[in-house]
Parts: C-alpha cells; structure tokens; sequence
C-alpha cells in the first residue's frame, strides 16, 4: 500500500484499508471513538491487483487507487471515491495507462488538490512518471508525461498547505522533486538531489505553509529529512527497513512532527521532534506487542484531535490500534484489536 491507509473522514470516524487477494476492503468505526465494522468489499466486484494507492481531501474525501487486470498480460489502473468511512465506496471506474496499454509499471500515487481532483502518478515504460487529474465536471484528462529517468518504485505525493500538489520519487543515487507553481498547473520537475537512497522509503509530509518534507531512508540505513531547496538534515538511524508514517501533532504546547516504523523486530516505534527544526534531534521509543511480519502503520487524527496509529497485517487481517492520551507528552493507550 501507497499512502495513509488510516484516515478520518468529515463525519469524525476513522476507516481503515487493507489488501486482501484480488479485493481492496474497508472498516470503519461505527462512531467516532466506537467499536468498528466487518470488513466490507470496496469498490464492487472488480478483480484487482494486489496493490493500493490512497489520498485524502481537505473535505475529508478518500481516493483509491489500483491496477485491474485486462487483457492477458496486460492492466490498467482503477479509482475508486470513498466519501464516509462507514459507507461504501463507489464502484471502480477505469482511469487507463500511462503509455495507453501495457503491464503494471509500478506503484500509484495519489494526491487531492484544494479543489478535490486527484492527482494519479505512476512511472511510465519509459522510467519517468506520468500523471492524470480528474476533469472538475467528471473524467479524467489525458495521461501526460511528466519526465524524469530512471524512476523507482513507491513515489510519494503529497498535497501542500497551499493546496498545491509536490511529488517525490527515488532514482538511483538521488531523488526527483515535481512540484505545481500554481493551481491546476501541471506538477514541473524542479529539484534534482543527489543522495543514497533506498528504494520504497519515501513519505512526504505539509510541515509549514511554503514547505513539504520528505522522509527517505539512505543507503546506510540513515533517516533523513529533506526540504527542497536545503540539504537533507539526518535524523535518527531508521526502526526497520520500510517507510516511516508521519503527523503533525500539538505536544506540550510546540508544533511536532511524530515519526512511526514498524521495527526490525516487528514492533512500532515512535519519534517526535519540533516541526522542521530536525537538529532539536529524535529518538525511538517501542510500543506495543510484536506484529506480523508484514505489518504496516499508520498515523491518522481523530476528531477531538488525537494522535492515532494503527498497525495492520494484510496476511491476517489484524487491525490494532492506539490513542493518545490526554496528557503531558506522548503516553498512549494500550493498544487494541478492533
């Protein structure tokens, strides 16, 4: 999965979205703060490949997006509108392929502008990236290609506090940033940073009204924090060998970014800091039991404001999950099966 798989959504309750065989499905809590619902089929019957991409709105809006087989051999890519966690998203509808037909060739991306259009990134046959935006009375326009070589898997798009939409992807030896100048301007090519980097550990986070901030992971297992036009500022050595999640966060009065990663030995781990002020320094503290192996996390705000993470199993379905607690610093509830 690509993206915050845990949202709340404008009625305050928080859903959740977990791959399983050829189906994407859903939970949801069946009110904010209550117990949660059965896992549901989003998106009707439509076989679909086991890959996830998800964004959100200001208005509280999930997008999904996935690959559907076509042809033998070949896919295209599917989205999908949620607009209330407990109900039911609408049926997938065909958004194409970035080189009009073909195999998968890579991991979507999906960020929503101020105006509520996705935005769909995805590498091309060529190794740069191409995207496609829905039209504001329906549709989608055309696949255009937004250059770049040598893309890597797991791009990171993000949605500014400008409402202007940035993308991040990994390329051998550096990271490409694309970012609009404008709204509803094509996203432009503008950064070029040579670093090591892994592939699949980008997340970008809105930290201040002019700036996004990209987590990444280097190649000697290094956390960094990246700001367009700055050098990228070391952190703290990585949990685990995945992406981080992130969330802006009030603690103790200070704007604070927290960190979450499933650990090496399959636990979260946590980290927060003062926004953009990386050399105040961060370090991991572990919570909660030990997970599955292919557990992920994600960290989402409720609606009285709570600090929320969840870690999910796709083999198992396990959804487990934890709040803040409200008090001084970050003390969490235990966690819990939901």
């Amino acid at each position: 999965m690509n993206g915050d798989w845990l949202i709340c959504g404008r009625d305050g309750r928080l859903g959740a979205y977990l791959l399983s065989g050829d189906a994407v499905l859903c939970r949801a809590e069946r009110g904010p703060g209550g117990g949660w619902s059965a896992p549901r089929r989003a998106g009707g019957d439509q076989r679909l490949h086991p890959v996830l991409a998800v964004g959100q709105g200001a208005d509280g809006y999930a997008h999904l997006v996935s690959w559907r087989p076509t042809a033998k051999g070949e896919a295209a890519l599917v989205h999908s509108t949620h607009f209330r966690a407990h109900l039911a998203p609408l049926d997938w509808t065909p958004i194409g392929h970035p080189d009009k037909k073909g195999p998968r060739t890579g991991t979507p991306a999906v960020a929503v502008d101020a105006q509520g259009r996705a935005h769909v990134f995805v590498r091309n046959d060529g190794g740069g990236v191409s995207m496609t935006v829905q039209k504001e009375k329906g549709g989608w326009e055309p696949w255009k290609d937004l250059k770049g070589h040598d893309v890597q898997d797991r791009p990171a798009a993000v949605t500014g506090e400008s409402g202007r939409i940035e993308l991040y992807a990994a390329v051998p030896g550096g990271i490409l940033h694309w970012r609009q100048e404008k709204a509803g301007a094509e996203p432009v090519l503008k950064e070029a940073l040579e670093t090591p980097v892994r592939p699949g550990t980008l997340y970008a986070l809105a930290t201040s009204p002019g700036h996004t901030t990209l987590f990444y992971t280097d190649d000697s297992g290094a956390l960094h924090a990246w700001r367009p036009g700055a050098e990228p500022a070391a952190l703290l050595t990585a949990a685990g060998p995945g992406p981080v999640t992130a969330v802006r966060c009030t603690l103790d009065g200070h704007d604070c970014t927290l960190l979450a990663q499933r650990t090496a030995n399959s636990r979260v781990a946590f980290a927060a800091y003062p926004t953009e002020l990386e050399s105040a320094g961060a370090w991991w503290a572990e919570s909660g039991p030990r997970l599955a192996e292919d557990a992920v996390v994600s960290l989402a705000t409720d609606e009285f404001g709570r600090t929320v993470a969840a870690a999910l199993s796709p083999s198992t379905g396990r959804l487990l999950l934890t709040r803040r607690k409200d008090e001084p610093g970050l003390a969490l509830e235990a966690w819990r099966e939901v």
